[in-house]
């Protein structure tokens, strides 16, 4: 398999250094889908400018990235176009890594189930096999390298390619076992845009699986454990909260970066569902609304840990996409790297219900995004309903598409314990529903 993964790096690297070179590298970065006022590269190179100047970067109402991404590209900006595809091409062979140890693991467990019987005779069809699940992690590669969104995101230079990098190395580091790297890179995640913070509970449901410890509030073990990872997690992020202070002698960054965040001042149009919803907001009613839609991104990280407490990375997969969805700035680059995790599940696709739908308005918007931005911005003829009503059914069919696959996943688990073809009392065929 590294023949092919070394081959699909070269082909990716090439697209983006051919895209790099054309006028198209002039014109992406001012795509509102593609970048943010958080992770735009224009304000990152106006922040590097106050920066030598001997100006804060936090001065102004610029600059709403983390220090240590600033005082990274103070020494590499000269290579900014490498360092967006080693990022990409990172974050590609983490995924791969990843999905590789994750589906041995699957392999594994179901080897055992099969051994012990515990599978009812009428579903020994849904049982993976090793020749469908061998490509599965090159095309999880293919998936994110060769994706139009990731391509966009880095010929733009956002930085949303860095912290996708990171949030891939957590989950390498997590797959593979190792405690204090994941908690390393969870606090790098979190430290860069604080929605990383539900993956805390996937990570640890992960690595309490693999450690043979059980979700026991009654344990010692299972408090020993999360107190360990908790204490390594928040003392990993502290450190990088006290450098960054180190690094500016200023706190200013707190409220520039993470205030920004939560309070969302900056209602430039974007992907999201944010900007025209305050923007007709009235200004009495904006903190309680601001608490609502900044309270949905957590809100359902314990319904989803209570319920794939077994399965814990979908529930990664899961928590990724409603922070792609519900964060106050997405742009396509954060929706790349749930889509990323697409071909991991394909032994779901005969329980989706609606993904030849969903696929259709998913590719209908991404055109429709820039024809309705010039008919509002430049021709005059539309308004921004417009833009946010084709917003709104591009989330919409994310919801739905992430909705189905959990559907489908929890389907799946329910007839591998009753059996594939249920029936009633009665002896009629029974029909299976998701409350």
């Amino acid at each position: 398999m590294a023949a092919p993964l070394t081959l699909l790096l070269i082909v990716a690297v090439t697209i983006r250094a051919v895209l790099f070179r054309s006028s198209l590298a002039e014109l992406i970065p001012e795509r509102v889908e593609v970048v943010s006022p958080l992770n735009a590269w224009k304000r990152v190179v106006e922040g590097l400018a106050l920066l030598d100047l001997g100006v804060s970067p936090y001065a102004g109402d610029v600059f709403h990235e983390t220090p240590l991404i600033i005082y990274f590209f103070h020494f590499v900006i000269d290579y900014a176009e490498i360092v967006f595809m080693m990022a990409d091409a990172l974050t590609a062979v983490a995924l791969y890594l990843a999905v590789k140890d994750y589906n041995k693991t699957v392999f594994r467990k179901q080897k055992y189930a099969l051994e012990a019987e515990r599978y009812p005779l009428d579903c020994l069809e849904l049982i993976r096999t090793p020749k469908e699940m061998y490509y599965i992690p090159l095309k999880v590669a293919m998936f994110y390298l060769l994706n139009p969104f990731t391509i966009l995101s880095c010929v733009a230079k956002s930085t949303c390619g860095l912290n996708n990098a990171v949030i891939a190395l957590f989950i390498l580091c997590t797959v593979k076992g190792s405690s204090l790297m994941s908690a390393i890179f969870l606090a790098l995640a979190t430290y860069q845009s604080i929605y990383p913070l539900t993956l805390f509970a996937p990570a640890l449901l992960y690595l309490l699986q693999r450690l043979y410890i059980p979700v026991n509030w009654q344990r010692s073990s299972f408090w020993l454990f999360t107190t360990q990872y908790t204490f390594m997690y928040l003392g990993s992020l502290c450190v990088m909260v006290c450098l960054s202070f180190f690094l500016l002698s200023s706190w200013d960054f707190l409220s520039s970066v993470y205030g920004f965040i939560l309070s969302v001042p900056d209602l430039t149009p974007n992907i999201g569902l944010f900007w025209y919803f305050f923007a007709e907001m009235f200004e009495h009613f904006r903190l309680f609304f601001i608490c609502v839609f900044q309270i949905n991104v957590f809100f359902y990280t314990i319904p989803l840990s209570i319920k794939l407490k077994e399965h814990p990375i979908f529930l990664i997969f899961m928590q990724i996409a409603i922070i792609s969805i519900f964060k106050s700035y997405p742009t396509v680059g954060d929706i790349a790297l749930y889509m990323a995790f697409l071909p991991a599940w394909n032994h779901l696709y005969r329980f989706l219900r609606n993904i030849f739908l969903v696929s259709v308005v998913l590719l209908a918007c991404s055109a429709l995004f820039p024809v309705l931005w010039h008919l509002w911005i430049y021709a005059g003829s539309a308004n921004s309903n417009f833009y946010y009503a084709i917003t709104l059914l591009f989330n919409v069919a994310q919801i739905l598409l992430v909705s189905d696959y959990f559907y489908a996943y929890l389907r799946r688990e329910h007839h591998l314990t009753h059996g594939l073809y249920l029936k009633r009392k009665d002896g009629s065929e029974a029909t299976l529903v998701l409350k």
